[in-house]
């Protein structure tokens, strides 16, 4: 894993954000000095930068960046200075319409009647903005444009398509420098580019975008995943359940989903005069296995888990790879249970959260997502399930960082946000408690005092999909999975072709211990198998030749180092069982214990 050096630090006359706004405002004044007629659509900061969507009658390119960039520094040292005035809505509509700035008088549109309206200029340009942004283009900072996109207007599919220009501002030329060594260590993670390189996936459009296709060597690093997920489960006491994927679209209006979620839902399938569905969540489904006969109060709680895949219509702007699909596995649990209950029910998950997540290394920041406008249920409810949240949280020590209106639309949840190797956060763990839908589909279960009582759910899912949690892992890891979950783990690589017996027999002893194995007994050169090996990222190579054939041994390198050391098949054996057994992340203990 490269190491990337720290930008310095310094003290910034403005907020890092300010700067980049007021940036890509100077790119837009160079723009529209270079293309005339050029419309505009929004430019803001965004977390590594910032940028601004063109519509433009030709595609920039990489050489047009630079020619933008050199007039975007002339312009900032002939018109330095930034001043704001405020003008009446009829005005800003007057002024952008003169220009010929459709985008931006539909932009004064979704400005809220009570906020004031303002345009920023420097020299002979302005833009409707409100701010902020530095006082002077002329103080010392260092900036790069980074590339072109396109971007509908307004995110819209059926709005015109604009060129999305990216860049980035820094106050000092050495905090630029170290952000784009990370960006090239981001491109050199890329899942996409992994997938391919490695074999990974493969998506198609002859099936349509965001249907992920797993390949055998990202179909074994799943199905260790998938072993390890059970088990830690059945050690908790969930028990496997399984739901079909269609269902009538009744089931999802008594859900809520046809009222709060049918953007993310495809269409109905007329079956025998029905309208059905593909599930968007696997929840009606636990909840009809629930409702398929009485429940005692000693039943519960009870634990469903469910690796369920489920189908959301995303558009097609914004799938990407692994990441954003339109079909996923979820690693779904429910959990139904008693109002008493429901505390440790939470505090459960918790812990269960942080067991698997530090298994891949990753630390993370627990989220409190609150009641989002759109929502079904009294505040009332909304309260108490907010409350059950908070006290789990606190029974196991968990911060909560306060993310306001963020719930799914049937209850709170907390969101676990993991970082990454490059710092960056991903969502995927989440626990929601929901007092919504078991009032809904009218479940119970008959008490103590042998009252009708209404059970508590809790939705859980610890990767959120398999899908999104392998992209992340391909990215944080840089295709060196750890020895566990690696597609091969072990490459055996005989010295000449008269050590291929002896290599084939070595497979075979690691295979009969369930190890992934690449027996390389094709005719080629050693070097060449070595070098396909270490590009594969294969976690160990074994190397064997006639002295390692009479001594029972095999010459051990590991990944992404030259040195070997010579030991017996068994001690490696067992290396690499306790490397598995305790799903290490790091091969160094191994090869000093070789």
């Amino acid at each position: 894993m490269s190491q990337l050096k720290e930008a310095p630090q310094v003290v910034e006359p403005f907020p890092l954000s300010t700067l980049r706004h007021s940036v890509s405002h100077l790119m837009a004044s160079a723009v529209a000095r270079l293309y005339p007629g050029v419309q505009f659509g929004f430019g803001p900061a965004i977390e590594h930068g910032f940028y601004y969507d063109f519509d433009l009658a030709e595609a920039l390119t990489d050489a047009d960046l630079r020619k933008i960039e050199k007039e975007m520094a002339r312009i900032a040292k002939r018109s330095p200075k930034m001043e704001c005035v405020e003008v009446s809505r009829d005005e800003a509509k007057r002024r952008l319409a003169a220009a010929g700035q459709t985008y931006k008088v539909e932009a004064v549109e979704l400005i809220p009647q009570d906020e004031a309206i303002t345009f920023w200029r420097h020299g002979d340009w302005e833009d409707l903005c409100e701010g902020p942004h530095v006082d002077r283009l002329d103080r010392p900072f260092s900036f790069k444009l980074l590339n072109v996109a396109g971007a509908y207007w307004r995110g819209d599919e059926k709005r015109p398509q604009m060129q999305r220009v990216y860049g980035t501002a820094f106050w000092t030329q050495e905090a630029l420098d170290a952000h784009l060594a990370w960006l090239e260590e981001v491109k050199e993670r890329d899942h996409r580019r992994l997938g391919t390189d490695l074999d990974l996936f493969s998506t198609h459009q002859e099936v349509g975008g965001g249907f992920v296709f797993w390949h055998p060597n990202l179909g074994a690093v799943r199905r260790a995943i998938e072993e390890f997920w059970w088990e830690e489960h059945t050690r908790r006491g969930y028990k496997p359940v399984y739901t079909p994927h269609v269902a009538r679209e009744k089931l999802f209006s008594v859900s809520g989903h046809l009222e709060n979620y049918a953007e993310m839902m495809y269409g109905a399938m007329e079956i025998e005069d029905q309208p059905y569905r593909v599930k968007p969540m696997n929840c009606p489904g636990h909840i009809m296995i629930y409702k398929s006969r009485g429940r005692s109060y000693r039943e519960l709680p009870l634990r469903w888990a469910e690796l369920g895949t489920v189908y959301r219509y995303e558009r097609s702007g914004v799938l990407h790879g692994m990441l954003r699909v339109r079909g996923f596995t979820q690693d779904d649990a429910h959990i139904f249970c008693t109002p008493e209950q429901l505390a440790d029910e939470i505090a459960g998950v918790v812990e269960l959260v942080g067991t698997m997540l530090s298994t891949f290394g990753f630390d993370y920041t627990a989220y409190l997502a609150t009641r989002p406008e759109k929502a079904i249920g009294s505040h009332e409810v909304w309260a108490m399930a907010t409350a059950a949240l908070e006290a789990a949280a606190a029974k196991q020590g968990l911060p909560l960082t306060l993310d306001e209106g963020g719930g799914a639309f049937y209850g709170p949840k907390i969101d676990f946000k993991i970082r990454d190797a490059l710092g960056r956060e991903w969502q995927n763990s989440t626990i929601q408690c929901d007092f919504n839908l078991p009032e809904r589909f009218d479940l119970h279960f008959t008490d103590s005092d042998g009252l009708q009582k209404r059970p508590i759910m809790v939705h859980r899912a610890i990767f959120g999909s398999l899908e999104r949690f392998a992209g992340v892992l391909i990215e944080h890891f840089g295709g060196r999975f750890p020895f566990w979950c690696a597609p091969v783990q072990v490459a055996v690589i005989p010295i000449r072709e008269e050590h291929s017996e002896y290599a084939r027999s070595v497979a075979e002893r690691l295979q009969r211990e369930l190890f992934r194995v690449d027996a390389m007994l094709e005719p080629s050169h050693m070097n060449k198998k070595i070098k396909e090996a270490q590009h594969q990222r294969v976690p160990f190579l074994l190397i064997v030749g006639e002295r390692e054939a009479q001594d029972g041994t095999v010459a051990v390198r590991r990944r992404d180092t030259r040195e070997q050391d010579v030991v017996p098949l068994e001690r490696f054996l067992g290396l690499a069982r306790d490397l598995r057994a305790r799903r290490a992340l790091d091969l160094g203990e191994a090869a000093a214990k070789a």
